[in-house]
């Protein structure tokens, strides 16, 4: 699955926030769900217009991004 086929930037749908494509849920609202550790079937059944497949899209979406940029962390040396 190519994620490019299901999420989409719009600066006219949710400020040109990342999306499913069809839809006004943004990618980080399903991230943030399964980060919470929310089941994938919640999020279908809150989301309606949300398919399984969907919400693989935006972690590979959020994949890519991973490999885009770098985020420093505290190295907990003192």
């Amino acid at each position: 699955m190519n994620w490019r086929d299901r999420i989409s930037v719009d600066p006219r749908i949710c400020h040109g926030k990342a999306c499913i494509t069809g839809t006004r849920v943004m990618v980080s609202v399903v991230l943030d769900n399964l980060a919470a550790g929310v089941a994938e079937e919640e999020i279908v059944k809150s989301y309606p217009n949300v398919s399984p497949d969907d919400i693989r899209a935006t972690l590979a979406y959020a994949a890519e991004l991973a490999h885009e940029r770098t985020v420093l962390l505290p190295s907990g040396a003192v």
